[in-house]
């Protein structure tokens, strides 16, 4: 811990704070472009205001370099490995307790908006929030069918059924480019603003959780933020989607991604004026001191480093470590080096809330609440090996698919034995990381010395090799080696009115 945080120490034991709870995820938002952690660009005033009274964690480390899992850990408080819901299992198992199911069960009203297409009923992420607004909000009611969610559950890597998670979310983001590419930006985020605004108000004691999309490709910011942190460039010149680069189907020189820098940045001062509204609100209305904020990136973004464009095939930490900072009653302001894992925030939440006799009941079915990974007790991540994150990237399906037909289309093969094809893992502390991957070698990286971690120096480093060493252990823990995906016949399990409803809308013949 830092010396600034632990010379201000807690109230008394910490935890319990028994109110209201902002939970914030600024999707696809990479630290190092936060004005709290020391960005030379005015991107983010408000949050920068907002880290004076909050603890600002330097070493986070995100389960999952995207939504999904990296949501999902921070709903149950489990690693990938454990609650299962990767792009090779696109959902969270029915029998696996929720944050918001625990909160809700403790009598606080809870809501969920977001216009992220993987928070949605489908992957049952918004399960226990009372309240939603989420990406298929834009849909067709007849398109939200129980027929279709039941759908979802049954998706894995199966070769006749891949076909249905990539036009789901290829829809995802055809929605999320039309919303994003009119005047105004991205469309979603006034409106996701404006809802918690009014749920807040209308809730005596409530739990809110809001993710903001702007920063994800593609980037349409603002007029008025595109003319100050990238003025002069059209949104529509540079390269918008990360598959035709990763593929080598396209060449982006540095100044296309300067200039991809400059409109990310712009969204990221949208995000950041949008927030200004929802917290002045919550100051004027007399809830913002007994409120415990928390506010974090689901993960980060590549713009060119290690040869990748966006947040797929990889766990470097522009991806895996991300901001975060938490205010809360009795937490003392400043600065911590501790690692933690956004996976402590389901036990953060609970203490928060007050839920935390509601987790791991047997009505509850999730994982019962750990003083020692809530961020707001004295004894935060006080446990063996709490010096150490973890990540998990499983097989990235859907973006697999998408960069194939990229290099398809170009006339390229994508080598097999790539990073691409590649699941991962990783141990990260303070000091060094290791990476393990399963289809090319493995990487150790000293971060203290090598943040950028451009030397791979192998467990031939002493500490690389006790990051290796804890690697090994945390694999044995989570099932060891990655072992090959079933196949099963899914089709065959499945009801004619769910083939048939297919069948309506074209995923299979």
């Amino acid at each position: 811990m830092s010396e600034t945080a632990d010379s201000a120490g807690t109230d008394d034991a910490g935890g319990q704070a028994d109110g209201n709870v902002l939970f914030v995820v600024l999707d696809t938002v990479r630290k190092d472009h936060l004005t709290p952690y020391g960005y030379d660009r005015p991107t983010t005033p408000v949050l920068e205001e907002f880290a004076a009274e909050a603890r600002v964690y330097e070493n986070a480390v995100a389960q999952a370099p995207w939504t999904l899992p990296s949501h999902a850990s921070m709903f149950t408080g489990l690693y990938p490995s454990d609650h299962a819901a990767t792009q090779e299992d696109p959902y969270l198992g029915d029998d696996i307790g929720t944050l918001a199911q625990a909160v809700r069960a403790s009598g606080r009203a809870t809501a969920c908006y977001s216009s992220n297409a993987w928070i949605t009923p489908y992957t049952r992420l918004t399960a226990g929030f009372d309240q939603q607004d989420n990406f298929f909000e834009v849909m067709p009611g007849e398109f939200l069918s129980g027929t279709l969610a039941n759908l979802w559950q049954r998706i894995n890597d199966n070769e006749r059924l891949r076909s249905v998670a990539d036009r789901l979310v290829e829809l995802g983001n055809t929605v999320h480019e039309y919303l994003a590419s009119g005047e105004g930006a991205d469309t979603k985020t006034p409106e996701v603003i404006d809802r918690t605004i009014e749920f807040t108000d209308e809730a005596e004691d409530w739990f809110a959780f809001i993710n903001l999309m702007d920063a994800h490709l593609p980037i349409y910011p603002p007029e008025e933020y595109r003319e100050e942190f990238a003025p002069g460039v059209d949104p529509t010149a540079v390269c918008q989607n990360s598959k035709e680069y990763n593929s080598g189907a396209r060449d982006i020189p540095e100044q296309e991604f300067d200039d991809i820098r400059g409109l990310y940045d712009a969204e990221i001062r949208h995000i950041d004026a949008q927030l200004e509204r929802l917290f002045d609100h919550l100051k004027r209305t007399g809830q913002w001191d007994d409120t415990t904020v928390v506010i974090c990136a689901d993960h980060g973004e590549l713009h060119g480093e290690h040869g990748l464009y966006g947040h797929e095939f990889c766990i470097y930490d522009p991806l895996v470590n991300v901001p975060l900072m938490v205010k809360s009653p009795g937490l003392a302001p400043g600065r911590d080096e501790t690692t933690v894992e956004l996976l402590d925030l389901y036990h953060t939440t609970l203490d928060a809330a007050g839920a935390t006799e509601a987790a791991g009941t047997p009505d509850h079915g999730g994982e019962a609440f750990d003083p020692t990974r809530s961020l707001l007790r004295e004894e935060a991540r006080q446990f063996e090996g709490g010096e150490y994150g973890f990540v998990e990237y499983h097989q990235p399906v859907v973006e697999l698919n998408q960069l194939e037909t990229k290099a398809d289309e170009a006339g390229i093969t994508l080598d097999e034995d790539s990073r691409f094809y590649s699941r991962m893992r990783a141990a990260r502390r303070a000091d060094a990381k290791y990476i393990r991957n399963e289809r090319i070698p493995d990487e150790g990286y000293r971060l203290d010395e090598d943040p950028g971690e451009t030397e791979d120096v192998g467990t031939d480093d002493p500490a690389v090799a006790e990051v290796e060493a804890t690697l090994a252990e945390f694999e044995e823990l989570v099932g060891g080696e990655w072992s090959d995906v079933d196949d099963d016949d899914v089709l065959g399990d499945m009801s004619d009115d769910a083939k048939s409803r297919l069948q309506d809308l074209g995923y299979m013949e």
